[in-house]
């Protein structure tokens, strides 16, 4: 199970970042559309930055839009009582007890969203 840091700035472990227009432009959307994607959960976003801008980290994205596997560990993580900015650091925390090195985010992308899912559930007990 990982543990999310303490005191640590949420801006700082996510190194990349998309503000809504970003989002937008990069998939071609509307900037509705765009907010949209968060308002469904399709990804999660936190205000960041002296301006407090929602931005979501661009990790969340592949080349046709949002990751498929996000949207289901967004939900596990949520039913366990997390806001949207304890999910984000729990995904971009470090875990060295993965079977990739990173956090749980790299181990959804090496393809192993049913480890992520399980350790997922783990903290929602």
């Amino acid at each position: 199970m990982t543990t999310p840091p303490t005191g640590g700035s949420l801006e700082a472990l996510v190194a990349d970042w998309l503000t809504v227009p970003e989002v937008a432009d990069r998939l071609g959307l509307r900037l509705s559309a765009a907010r949209q994607l968060i308002v469904d959960r399709e990804v999660l976003s936190a205000r960041i930055g002296d301006r407090k801008v929602v931005a979501v980290p661009t990790r969340f994205f592949n080349d046709e839009g949002p990751r498929s596997e996000l949207r289901g560990t967004f939900t596990v993580l949520a039913d366990s009582g997390m806001r949207d900015d304890e999910i984000i650091e729990w995904l971009f925390t470090p875990d060295p007890t993965l079977p990739v090195d990173g956090a749980p985010i790299d181990a959804l992308w090496a393809g192993h969203k049913t480890e992520v899912r399980r350790r997922a559930m783990e903290v929602a007990l």
